[in-house]
């Protein structure tokens, strides 16, 4: 079973420091944690240094994985890819990442077939990237990202240019493939409501530093809500056990 720790991970741009001493519990597989924070507060660095794309100080502890770093997949919130290849054929290419010889197998057909029903977007497989709209490259790009069999998911802000019908299916996709895969998912997220519905825990970021990390329960509180995000707002619990935020005003 695949286990991720940060500890004391940062990260810098040149001599400049942007994050900064980012320590974590032990995160486990099958668990959806939410990397919450204002904008420009770092979530995406973190994402960065933890793929590898940047360096800094610190240790991510990788253990129990079968395949190391080359486990730990980012989606990036910016998705470029080139507009003349179709659907299938910018997945396959994201497939053949992860394998010799660029042959195509029966099984790597059903794979991708498979995922595009997943995420709704069957119908579009053989168009071009070109024609699409941004919500439906960003699943495209969600489906890549899958395709390349991930154990760590660092996913950022996927549901960006969604419609609220497909940011449901797509959490409700993720969760359930957590669980169903082992894997650990990172998804930053600015709906607090949704990272109380789809999330086990909640690492936030200001400052270019982790404020709080920990179960949502503990961590998504009118204090932190106050302090991190300068909002007025109660913490409530539904019928069906779920909690969710109501705010009041600015702070």
């Amino acid at each position: 079973m695949v286990t991720l720790q940060l500890q004391g991970v940062g990260a810098h741009y040149g001599s400049r420091t942007v994050l900064a001493n980012v320590n974590t519990p032990v995160f486990h597989a099958g668990q959806v944690v939410a990397v919450i924070g204002p904008n420009a507060a770092g979530k995406s660095t973190l994402f960065k240094r933890v793929a590898g794309m940047l360096k800094g100080p610190g240790q991510i502890v990788l253990q129990g994985s079968r395949k190391g770093l080359e486990g730990i997949c980012y989606m990036p919130q910016d998705i470029s890819a080139t507009a003349r290849l179709t659907v299938v054929e910018s997945i396959l290419l994201a497939a053949k990442q992860q394998h010799q010889g660029w042959a195509v197998s029966d099984a790597e057909l059903a794979q991708v077939d498979a995922i595009t029903v997943s995420l709704g977007i069957a119908d579009l497989a053989f168009r071009n990237l070109g024609e699409l709209s941004g919500g439906q490259r960003q699943l495209v790009s969600i489906a890549q990202t899958l395709a390349r069999d991930p154990e760590i998911l660092l996913m950022d802000e996927p549901t960006s240019a969604l419609d609220l019908h497909r940011q449901i299916q797509v959490l409700d996709f993720m969760r359930s493939l957590a669980q169903e895969r082992g894997l650990i998912v990172f998804i930053a997220l600015h709906d607090i409501n949704q990272a109380l519905r789809y999330c086990d825990h909640a690492l936030v970021i200001a400052n270019g530093q982790a404020q709080h990390s920990g179960p949502c329960e503990q961590v998504i509180t009118a204090a932190m809500l106050r302090d991190v995000y300068r909002i007025r707002a109660r913490i409530e619990s539904c019928s069906a056990g779920t909690r969710h935020v109501i705010v009041d005003g600015v702070a």
